[in-house]
């Protein structure tokens, strides 16, 4: 009896001391708990970001050839950031007339086992095996397809028309525009290790394996112009793609630590919104937008901007951009990047973008 008295008051002086948590103290708890990962990771990408980035950036700006070959480690590793897979041709190329705002072009089906490779492709007049022209990959972004650079909205301008008529063929390929279906598929090539960055960039690799087979094309001058989600496609795409050897990046370039994680009155940051497509792991290890520059150096480059443009606050805009131009500095070219830094908002500047890769990419058929 005395044992069974003894078990009961313990037991009693244990039901006394245990606790049950409210709600609000359960919310306090794991609020901290998130602030503390917030504030680890923020810390990481953002306040770490300058020395870890020292120790992982080897650049020799001895010479052009030099810096490539210095930066080749630092590419291999944007190579595993992006996660382009292994896709091959299994069958020809198919192409269907195609008119689009009054231009006669073309839409290109290429076969890539499951996948398909889509683009529409036009020519200038005069475009001949006799007279080969340069060619300009158009990339459209969210919310747009490969008919959107050729249309006279507000943010592209019709700058494919200008191309056209400043004499470069061009190829729009179609991307995924929506953020909810980029969201769904980039879920699934997390699952498979592969990105839609990455996969994109196979399809018009492909694409350019067929197109600068044209006689009409000249291989040798290839440019790339991208708006919003496409400029994110020019500066992703061209340290791995080397035949593009001229681009233009529109509404897209930025100071990335701040854009990806701070949030930020006075510019939207991706931490913010539902586009979960952008957050790639390892991207900030070493890989903010000047960095990337450094791996497309010394091949022209210019960045657009503009003021109203909520993707970004400017003066930062023009800070990255002082620290990208750098690169082409210290080799004594910095004639090869520009920034147009204008009055408006999310948008191409037509005659600015023609103008500088008519420059690099027309001018006594110079490779740069």
């Amino acid at each position: 009896m005395l044992v069974c008295f003894f078990l009961y008051c313990s037991g009693l002086t244990i039901a006394q001391e245990k606790k049950t948590l409210g709600t609000a103290a359960d919310d306090q708890r794991i609020d901290a708990y998130e602030t503390q990962l917030r504030d680890y990771f923020r810390g990481y990408i953002v306040n770490e970001y300058e020395a870890r980035a020292a120790k992982l950036w080897n650049r020799d700006y001895s010479s052009a050839d030099a810096l490539k070959r210095s930066v080749e480690p630092n590419r291999r590793k944007w190579e595993e950031v992006i996660k382009p897979p292994v896709l091959t041709k299994s069958g020809p190329l198919q192409k269907t007339p195609y008119p689009v705002n009054g231009v006669q072009a073309e839409w290109l089906k290429l076969p890539l086992g499951p996948v398909t490779a889509e683009a529409i492709l036009a020519f200038p007049k005069g475009a001949s095996k006799d007279h080969p022209v340069p060619i300009v990959i158009a990339q459209h972004g969210i919310g747009s397809g490969p008919e959107t650079p050729f249309e006279d909205g507000p943010s592209y301008h019709a700058y494919a028309k200008a191309l056209l008529d400043a004499g470069f063929a061009v190829l729009a390929p179609l991307n995924m525009r929506s953020i909810e279906r980029r969201n769904h598929i980039q879920r699934l090539g997390n699952m498979a290790g592969v990105g839609l960055p990455g996969l994109e960039l196979v399809r018009v690799q492909h694409l350019l394996d067929v197109v600068l087979a044209d006689p009409r094309v000249d291989a040798e001058r290839v440019g790339m112009w991208g708006v919003s989600l496409g400029g994110m496609a020019t500066m992703f795409w061209m340290p791995l793609e080397p035949r593009i050897k001229a681009g233009v990046v529109s509404a897209w370039f930025n100071e990335r630590r701040n854009k990806m994680v701070v949030p930020d009155e006075r510019y939207s940051s991706f931490i913010s919104t539902k586009e979960e497509y952008v957050f790639l792991s390892g991207w900030l290890t070493e890989f903010s937008d000047d960095d990337v520059v450094s791996m497309i150096c010394p091949r022209p480059v210019q960045i657009q901007h503009g003021k109203k443009d909520g993707i970004a606050y400017w003066p930062q805009v023009v800070e990255e951009f002082d620290r990208a131009k750098l690169h082409y500095k210290k080799l004594s070219m910095e004639d090869r990047t520009e920034l147009v830094l204008h009055e408006g908002g999310h948008e191409a500047i037509a005659d600015k973008g023609v103008a500088f890769l008519s420059k690099w990419l027309n001018a006594d058929k110079k490779k740069p």
